[in-house]
């Protein structure tokens, strides 16, 4: 069995939650798409990051599905464990820091796949929401505090490959980030944390609690 670390990115204050990303640190142990989709489907993580150059933060992301050009939670989850100031999608060039607790990106809202920011009129109404069926990529979201840029959120990827609901979605929030223009603190799932922040230029800033699970 390839080996592998767990992460839980966009935990809460006490280091619960998050959601779980696969990492595989030696990328040339497994370098073809089809073996690597393969092994993300295998592993079923909602995503899985594959290391292609530890110094220069080259990644690759697939979620059990499909291979990413850029994902939220993969590149924060990676950012911290490699501790780079950069990482290199396929989307483009990610800027990282490390600032006490928080792991931090920097990223485009044009490089995340198409999602569907739904807004409702409370959280207690995105709380009780179902799970939709398979279909478009849909964040529900509601203002538990406007004027504190407060968030209750939840993500539905639509895929059809399990991940029927994402515990969190940094690329959800940084297009949420981007039409709002706004600074949020986004309580996504059942108790994760995503914060975030516009920057010039059309840049978001997305960031979050990291744990190594095993």
């Amino acid at each position: 069995m390839t080996d592998y670390d767990v992460l839980r990115v966009f935990c809460a204050a006490n280091g619960g939650y998050g959601n779980e990303l696969g990492v595989v640190r030696d990328g040339s142990v497994m370098p073809g798409r089809s073996e690597r989709q393969e092994f993300a489907a295998k592993l079923g993580f909602s995503e899985t990051v594959f290391v292609d150059d530890p110094e220069r933060g080259v990644i690759d992301i697939y979620t059990p599905s499909a291979r990413l050009p850029f994902a939220g939670h993969p590149c924060v989850g990676a950012a911290w464990l490699l501790d780079v100031p950069e990482l290199v999608t396929p989307a483009g060039v990610v800027g990282a820091r490390q600032d006490g607790e928080f792991s931090w990106i920097e990223a485009r809202p044009e490089w995340p796949e198409p999602r569907t920011l739904r807004q409702y009129a409370s959280a207690a109404e995105v709380d009780e929401l179902p799970v939709p069926p398979p279909g478009e990529w849909v964040y529900a979201w509601a203002w538990e505090d406007e004027a504190a840029g407060r968030v209750r959120a939840r993500g539905f990827p639509g895929r059809g490959d399990g991940i029927d609901e994402d515990e969190a979605t940094g690329a959800a929030a940084l297009l949420l980030t981007a039409q709002l223009n706004r600074a949020l603190n986004i309580a996504q799932g059942a108790g994760s944390q995503i914060l975030t922040a516009p920057q010039p230029h059309g840049w978001v800033e997305i960031g979050g609690r990291v744990v190594l699970e095993h």
